[in-house]
């Protein structure tokens, strides 16, 4: 598949130049058959005795493609319902105690900070290192998580597009002795994705962003001898191996962290998306996206350049006069952009499936601003 057959494949592209996959990626027409499709059969079909092992097989489906499409195990893949879903379950699941650090960047998705600012009130020390332009001080980094207890920080950071060196900050802060959760949720879908290769203790992701799946389909990694060590917050009958038993024993791997009834429909689509983006070639959509976002930024005064020149992502952002309402009269035209709360920019997210054409009208409307 072409990433130009893909874009035929999402009724949205028709209406809009959509250019706001950093926020969410709308879905081909047969992931979403496919979430529709799963759920109708879980409800039609499985007859009265039979839905949980109906549902059950879905889950186990859809943890052996994600952890195919990671580098990882199918026990080291627990099924969310988002980035902020997994990250709070590691948050919840790790025993800290008043005095505690955690280190976090100042690039943080409210994902990346809501769970840490409410641990704030349970006596954890927050300890936040600055960042200049989308970079991170290898220096300041090091000195912050020399006493930590658990490190977050983001693959891709979605207020600038810049990668930071995820195995060189896990092996950092794994030296100290901290734990190392990455929020990588800018990352399926655009950029190759090996979480062997990054070491961290945990990953969250989703694919409702650039692998253009449906909403609810988040999943969590967590080293396999890492999970077989942690204790869940919330327990249900997905959890453990027998709910019924008298002596609780958690699932082994990072199944300990799924809970209980969900629906098996939005998983189901997540397969057919990354199925979708595989067919196409993950190192032909990074391509892609260099060739347009490196358009994108010769059409932009260099001043008002957020992001770096050379290609890390597609993500850019661009400091305007007026970000929300650029963000409306580019609406007004057909653009589909966003802002950001900081920096105080716009951003435009450029995929493989975007157009030259959508790139001009782009450069076209701010020169216009």
């Amino acid at each position: 598949m072409t990433p130009r057959e893909l874009r035929a494949d999402v009724p949205a592209f028709q209406e809009s130049a959509y250019l706001n996959f950093g926020a969410h990626g709308p879905s081909p027409a047969y992931v979403v058959d496919a979430v529709s499709d799963t759920v109708a059969d879980h409800e039609f079909n499985s007859g009265a005795d039979d839905p949980y092992t109906t549902a059950f097989a879905s889950y186990d489906r859809a943890r052996e493609r994600v952890a195919a499409f990671i580098g990882a195990e199918p026990e080291e893949v627990a099924l969310t319902e988002s980035t902020t879903d997994g990250i709070n379950r590691i948050a919840t699941a790790v025993d800290f105690e008043p005095g505690d650090v955690v280190v976090r960047t100042d690039l943080e998705h409210p994902a990346g900070t809501l769970p840490w600012q409410q641990l704030e009130a349970q006596g954890v020390e927050v300890r936040v290192v600055e960042t200049t332009d989308g970079r991170l001080d290898i220096d300041a980094y090091t000195e912050a998580v020399a006493d930590a207890r658990l490190v977050c920080f983001s693959a891709v950071t979605w207020t600038h597009g810049t990668q930071l060196p995820v195995s060189e900050l896990v092996d950092i802060a794994a030296e100290a002795g901290a734990f190392t959760l990455v929020d990588a949720v800018q990352v399926p879908g655009q950029l190759p994705m090996d979480v062997q290769e990054w070491g961290a203790d945990a990953v969250a992701a989703a694919g409702h962003k650039w692998l253009l799946g449906p909403w609810g389909a988040g999943f969590l990694y967590v080293d396999r001898a890492v999970a077989d060590t942690m204790e869940p917050s919330a327990v249900g009958y997905r959890s453990v191996t027998d709910p019924t038993a008298a002596e609780l024993t958690y699932e082994p791997g990072a199944k300990r962290f799924e809970i209980g009834t969900t629906s098996p429909g939005p998983h189901a689509g997540l397969i057919e998306a990354i199925d979708a983006i595989e067919s196409v070639g993950v190192t032909t959509i990074a391509d892609r996206i260099e060739t347009l976002t490196d358009r994108l930024k010769a059409g932009v005064d260099d001043e008002a350049l957020l992001s770096p020149q050379a290609y890390e992502s597609g993500l850019v952002s661009i400091t305007v006069d007026n970000p929300e309402a650029t963000v409306e009269r580019l609406a007004e035209e057909g653009i589909v952009i966003r802002s950001l709360p900081h920096p105080d920019a716009i951003r435009v997210s450029v995929h493989a499936v975007s157009t030259a054409a959508e790139i001009d009208a782009v450069i076209t409307a701010l020169e216009t601003a």
